[in-house]
C-alpha cells in the first residue's frame, strides 16, 4: 500500500541534506587559480615589451635646415568659357485690381453684383428658390419693395430666366426675373 507523505511547504526554505558534513567547505581551485594568474602576468609582460618597443625605436632622420618642397599635382583650371546669353530681365506683371462697381447707380438692366428691387407681385412678393426653375424648394418670399443683391443669371428655368439673389437677412436663392428691376443700392 502506498504511503501518504505531506508536501513541503513554500514557505519554509528548502533543507536538503549536504553530502558533506556542514564543517567542510569545497577545496579551493588552486589549479585554475594558478593558471589565471600565469596567463595574466604573460599578458601584461607582452603589452610593457609591445610598448617598449616603440618607444625605444629611432625617429626618422629630418634635416632642420633644408625646407620641405610641396609640389602641387592637380591640373591648372581651365580658362572661363562664355556661358550661355544672359537676357535682360522682363518686367514683372503688376497687379491690376479690378474696378469695384459702383452700385449708388441703377444698371439699366439686371446685372450681378448690383442690387435689384422686388416689384410687379401686387403685394405678394417674390418667391427665392433653391434653384432656378419653379419646381424648386421655396426657401423664403422677398416682400414686394425689398432690396436684393444679385449674384449670379440669368439662367433659363422653365417658363422664366432666374436670378441667383441674397436677401438682406442672407438667404441665397433664385427669383424669376419677371418681378425683379435695377435699383440702386440701399
Amino acid at each position: 500500500m502506498a504511503q501518504y507523505k505531506a508536501p513541503l511547504d513554500p514557505r519554509q526554505p528548502n533543507k536538503k541534506k549536504n553530502k558533506t558534513s556542514p564543517d567542510k567547505r569545497e577545496p579551493i581551485p588552486w589549479g585554475w587559480l594558478g593558471l589565471g594568474v600565469i596567463v595574466t602576468l604573460i599578458g601584461i609582460g607582452g603589452a610593457l615589451s609591445i610598448g617598449r618597443a616603440f618607444l625605444l625605436r629611432e625617429p626618422l632622420a629630418v634635416n632642420p635646415l633644408e625646407p620641405t618642397v610641396i609640389i602641387l599635382t592637380a591640373p591648372p583650371s581651365p580658362s572661363p568659357s562664355p556661358g550661355p546669353a544672359v537676357s535682360a530681365p522682363t518686367a514683372m506683371p503688376t497687379f491690376t485690381p479690378v474696378p469695384t462697381p459702383d452700385v449708388a447707380v441703377a444698371p439699366d438692366e439686371i446685372t450681378a453684383g448690383y442690387y435689384a428691387q422686388v416689384f410687379n407681385t401686387d403685394g405678394i412678393g417674390v418667391t427665392v428658390r433653391g434653384g432656378p426653375s419653379a419646381s424648386n424648394a421655396p426657401l423664403a418670399v422677398a416682400p414686394e419693395g425689398s432690396v436684393l443683391l444679385v449674384l449670379d443669371g440669368p439662367k433659363a428655368g422653365g417658363d422664366f430666366l432666374w436670378w441667383q439673389v441674397r436677401m438682406e437677412d442672407g438667404v441665397e436663392g433664385w427669383a424669376a426675373a419677371d418681378f425683379l428691376q435695377p435699383t440702386a443700392a440701399p
